[in-house]
């Protein structure tokens, strides 16, 4: 039975939404790659295996960057497979810093930018120097905003710096910015990182956005509920307040609320299906993130 969302829309708007080209041309681009391969077994073969990886979410796995931030499926799958296959970072309470948080990145993303980890890692330590430890639910949750809202914080860093700087918000000027290209967030002063903007009139900017932004937004009226305990707040302060948001954090789908971040079943299935192959064969060695279905499996260990 077809969904009501799908119901509701002309076909050309539901794979514009859907992102199918995207996944059909980037198919085809790997047909052409390995065609000799996948002569073996078959082009249907093929395109069945490709579109169920898309499905399982295991499709962006070392991938490069620009396909793996190119469609918000394409986030929120490479979001749950860090997840998935750090999660024993977290469990066993380990610190890392945010250098050691990019190689992990990038252990799934070789090419993955060291500007959106460094950019995560300010929500969680402000001031502090970025040296500094942080646990790993602290910065996968700020590591979720700032990645699958990359584009829209651009924005609204420019917005927060116009407000600063005393200018009419009917008149600011929000800067577009194209997929793949990650701008400097503008520097903010010490002054207006201690005080901030009047948060009301930092929404109804922030609401007009939404409105016209091409790109993936916070719901509108969570962020509203986040910003209704505060009367001022600086730029970094709403970032951690998305960050910590509950509803935000179901609304996106990529990660389990805070409460249930280490427990995942099928991972520790998974996991205790890998034990008892290597109890049988004491030789055999699984690398860095092991694959089979739509799990994973990556420890790290601190020396």
């Amino acid at each position: 039975m077809l969904s009501p969302e799908r119901l509701a829309l002309p076909d050309y708007e539901y794979l514009a939404q859907r992102h199918v080209l995207t996944y059909m041309e980037d198919a085809v681009c790997q047909l052409l790659e390995n065609r000799e391969d996948i002569s073996q077994y078959g082009i249907a073969r093929f395109f069945t295996e490709y579109f169920n990886s898309v499905c399982q979410g295991t499709h962006i796995l070392f991938r490069e960057f620009s396909f793996v931030q190119a469609t918000p499926h394409n986030r929120v799958s490479f979001l749950r497979a860090f997840w998935r296959c750090f999660r024993t970072v977290g469990k066993n309470g380990d610190l890392l810093t945010m250098k050691e948080y990019h190689c992990l990145l990038q252990l799934l993303c070789p090419d993955f930018p060291l500007e959106l980890t460094q950019k995560a890692a300010r929500i969680v330590l402000m001031d502090d120097a970025m040296d500094c430890l942080m646990s790993f639910s602290d910065f996968l949750f700020a590591f979720q905003i700032q990645f699958y809202y990359s584009e829209f914080l651009d924005s609204v860093a420019a917005i927060y710096e116009d407000l600063l700087s005393g200018k009419n918000p009917n008149t600011v000027i929000v800067p577009t910015s194209s997929s793949g290209q990650h701008r400097q967030r503008p520097a903010l002063g010490e002054a207006g990182m201690l005080e901030g903007v009047e948060a009301s009139l930092f929404y109804q900017c922030l609401e007009n956005l939404c409105d016209r932004h091409k790109y993936s937004c916070p719901p509108p009226a969570l962020v509203k509920e986040a910003l209704s305990n505060v009367q001022r707040l600086t730029f970094y302060g709403f970032l951690m307040a998305l960050s910590k948001h509950h509803g935000i954090n179901q609304a996106l789908g990529a990660l389990p609320d805070k409460g249930d971040l280490m427990h995942d079943p099928a991972m520790d299935e998974e996991l205790e299906r890998l034990n008892s192959i290597k109890g049988e064969n004491p030789n055999s060695h699984a690398g860095p993130c092991t694959i089979k279905g739509d799990t994973c499996d990556a420890s790290t260990r601190r020396t």
